[in-house]
């Protein structure tokens, strides 16, 4: 009896249902004629938080003045209600796309059209298409899980919660 024990507590151990992300972050850059705060205010709606918000101001290579504008959580709660700020029929484009986007260390990379969403609008940037807003997710992967399954179990998580919103 004590060794089915430990062989359904090792069952237990190794294999956790849940599916959650380390982090979401969304980063974009502003020239210093640029609002920066219009900016500021799209990544706390996208992220759902002002104060996880944060402006560096700096200098460009030649010279002229920037604003880079970063917002990130690492709990795992926001981080999916975050995720799901795309929208369904935005994830499942990730989805569809998931090769190209899930990188060796689990991380989902998307960009976000840069001027829909000052506008309140959330639209995946296609390649080379204008200014973007960069987005990056971490999957949290344990041992015996594989990364590609674990992404798009947790990108549908996030779909079930933009539906639910949506409502």
């Amino acid at each position: 009896m004590g060794s089915a024990f430990a062989i359904n507590h090792q069952i237990l151990r190794t294999q956790p249902s849940t599916m959650s992300l380390h982090h979401i972050t969304w980063r974009a850059t502003a020239s210093g004629l640029a609002d920066e705060t219009v900016v500021a205010d799209a990544l706390a709606w996208l992220i759902d938080d002002v104060e996880a918000v944060e402006i560096e101001r700096t200098t460009s290579y030649h010279g002229s003045e920037i604003h880079m504008i970063e917002a990130k959580t690492s709990r795992k709660g926001p981080a999916l209600k975050a995720l799901a700020r795309l929208g369904a029929g935005n994830l499942q484009t990730i989805i569809d796309e998931i090769d190209q986007r899930l990188d060796e260390a689990n991380t989902i990379h998307f960009r976000l059209d840069f001027n829909a969403l000052i506008n309140g609008e959330a639209h995946l940037a296609p390649p080379g298409n204008g200014p973007t807003v960069k987005g990056q997710t971490k999957v949290q992967v344990f041992p015996g899980q594989e990364g590609r399954g674990e992404a798009i179990a947790s990108l549908h998580a996030a779909i079930e919660i933009a539906n639910r919103t949506q409502q």
